[in-house]
C-alpha cells in the first residue's frame, strides 16, 4: 500500500508544553496509529527522532517504523526537537511528508526554560526531590542551559518562519489556552488532522481532560536563585517579544514566575 506521508501528523513541540498529553489523546483516537516502543532508539511510542538521533538509519527505516499496521489509520510523530530543523532537513521532511498536518504548541519562553532546566536536573541528579537540589548561577547552571538547548527551544518566531515556508497551514496553539481548556484545544487538533471528534466517547474525553489537569511528566519544583531567573528572563525576553510582534500571541506564565520571585525572593 502506497502512503502519501511517512508521518501523517507531526507535532514539533514545544518541549514541556503538553506534547506527551497530546500524544496520549491522539493515540486514544481510533483513527490514529502510534509506532511500537523501540526505546532507546525512539522515545517510547511518541518521538521517532528521525532527523536527530536516527537519520543515519535512512528513510526506509523511518517509513517502516511509522507505517500503521492497521489500514486506514494515520501515523503520528511528536518530536519537539524537530522545531530546529534547517532548510535542507525541512525540504526532506516535505518530500517524505508532503501532506502532513503540523502542530506547534508554544509555551511562555521563560516558563518553558524553567521547566526544561528542571527536567534536565531530574536526569542530572538521578531524580532528586525538590528539597535535595537547587539551581544557582554558576558554571553547572550555564552548562545545563546549553545542554537543554534553551535558545533553540525558545526561538519560536524563527522556527515558525522556517516551518511555514514548507507547511503554511501549520496549527499553532498557546499552551496556556490548552491548559485552560484542554478539550477545546484537542478539538482544534482533531479538526486540523482530519479526525472525528465524535469518535472519542464522552468518558474518554473526561479521562483525557483529567490527565491534562494532573500533568503527564511533572518535574520537582527545584528552586532557582534570583540570579538564575534574572538571567533566564533576559535571555528569553527577545524571543517572547519577537513572537508577540509576529503572531500577536501573548503569555502570562513567565510574569507569574517573576511576581512570585519578588514576593518570596530566594
Amino acid at each position: 500500500m502506497t502512503r502519501e506521508n511517512v508521518a501523517d501528523i507531526l507535532c514539533i513541540g514545544a518541549q514541556r508544553a503538553m506534547t506527551t498529553w497530546l500524544h496520549q489523546c491522539l493515540s486514544a483516537h481510533p483513527g490514529v496509529w502510534s509506532f511500537p516502543n523501540f526505546h532507546p532508539i525512539t522515545a517510547h511510542t511518541k518521538e521517532a527522532h528521525y532527523w536527530d538521533w536516527n537519520h543515519h538509519r535512512g528513510p526506509d527505516w523511518y517509513r517502516v517504523t511509522m507505517r500503521p499496521l492497521v489500514a486506514g489509520k494515520k501515523s503520528v510523530d511528536i518530536t519537539p526537537e524537530y522545531a530546529f530543523l534547517n532548510e535542507a532537513q525541512l525540504t526532506e521532511c516535505k518530500h517524505l511528508n508532503p501532506g502532513a498536518r503540523v502542530i506547534y504548541i508554544l509555551r511562555d519562553p521563560l516558563a518553558r526554560a524553567v521547566s526544561g532546566l528542571r527536567m534536565h536536573t531530574v536526569w542530572a541528579t538521578k531524580h532528586a526531590t525538590a528539597d535535595e537540589a537547587r539551581l544557582d548561577y554558576d558554571q553547572h547552571f550555564l552548562a545545563r542551559c546549553k545542554n537543554a538547548r534553551l535558545w533553540d527551544h525558545g526561538a519560536y518566531a524563527r522556527n515558525i518562519a522556517r516551518w511555514k515556508r514548507h507547511y503554511p497551514d501549520m496549527l499553532i496553539l498557546n499552551y496556556e489556552d490548552l491548559r485552560a481548556d484542554p478539550l477545546a484545544g484537542l478539538r482544534l487538533v482533531l479538526d486540523h488532522c482530519g479526525l472525528s471528534w465524535d469518535a472519542l466517547s464522552g468518558s474518554l474525553r473526561d479521562t483525557l481532560a483529567e490527565r491534562a489537569g494532573r500533568r503527564v511528566w511533572e518535574t520537582p519544583a527545584y528552586p532557582l536563585s534570583g540570579d538564575c531567573l534574572d538571567f533566564l528572563h533576559g535571555a528569553m525576553r527577545p524571543m517572547r517579544e519577537a513572537l508577540e510582534k509576529d503572531t500577536g500571541i501573548t503569555f502570562t506564565e513567565g510574569e507569574a514566575i517573576l511576581r512570585a520571585r519578588q514576593e518570596s525572593p530566594a
